[in-house]
């Protein structure tokens, strides 16, 4: 099995060209709007075991690399300022080149008969317009893939098996059929696919020791799962 990571949402950069446009924003970049905290650092720890890796770290505010392209959202109230010549300019750049990387590299591992194993790194906040999200790691899936509900079953067995104080739920705090990048790669791809959203809540991988602690956990478990091991 080829082990890809993905994190859509590394970071909260804007390109030079594009700062006056987000000059009133300064609030949002940092916050979980902006990018997802912690998510980058811990994509980072789990490089050593995976085939093939793909990160951003321009901010998801400028074009949403976790959405399909025709999804109302791809642009944010700020980049939709941004004339239709401009906004198709971040397209070619930014979300385009990432996701045909990685459909060219998946794509690639399916017709050579291989099973691929996807693990897209995100993280979540703590509290969302007031709800307490009382979980510490989520594992978003499509419950109609069977491979990819076993796949998912079976890794929240392991992670608890390793951390029992650990809270996993599945396809929390989100669904794992909403539109998104995965979902994509479900549909592009086919039965060899496998895609999996890994979503850790940010206050976890606040620091790099806390990050590392996750890392600890995840690592060895996803080592198994995906064969490594």
């Amino acid at each position: 099995m080829k082990l890809l990571l993905t994190c859509e949402h590394g970071g909260n950069q804007v390109p030079k060209a594009y700062r006056d446009v987000f000059a009133t924003a300064e609030r949002e970049l940092k916050s979980h709007r902006g990018w997802d905290p912690g998510a980058l650092s811990l994509y980072r720890a789990l490089l050593p075991i995976s085939d093939a890796s793909y990160h951003c770290t321009v901010t998801r505010l400028l074009v949403e690399l976790n959405r399909s392209a025709r999804h109302p959202r791809l642009f944010s109230a700020w980049s939709r300022r941004l004339d239709a010549h401009q906004r198709n300019e971040v397209r070619a750049r930014y979300y385009d080149p990432f996701r045909e990387d990685v459909l060219r590299t998946v794509t690639g591992w399916a017709r050579s008969g291989q099973e691929v194993l996807h693990i897209s790194v995100h993280s979540f906040t703590p509290i969302l317009d007031g709800q307490v999200r009382d979980m510490h790691v989520g594992l978003l899936y499509d419950p109609a893939h069977g491979r990819e509900s076993e796949l998912a079953a079976r890794w929240k067995l392991l992670l608890q098996a390793t951390a029992p104080d650990l809270i996993v739920r599945r396809n929390a705090p989100y669904k794992g059929t909403s539109d998104g990048h995965t979902r994509a790669l479900r549909q592009a791809v086919g039965p060899n696919y496998h895609g999996i959203e890994l979503e850790v809540r940010n206050d976890l991988l606040a620091d790099p020791i806390a990050t590392e602690r996750m890392a600890r956990v995840l690592m060895p478990t996803l080592a198994v799962l995906s064969g490594k091991a």
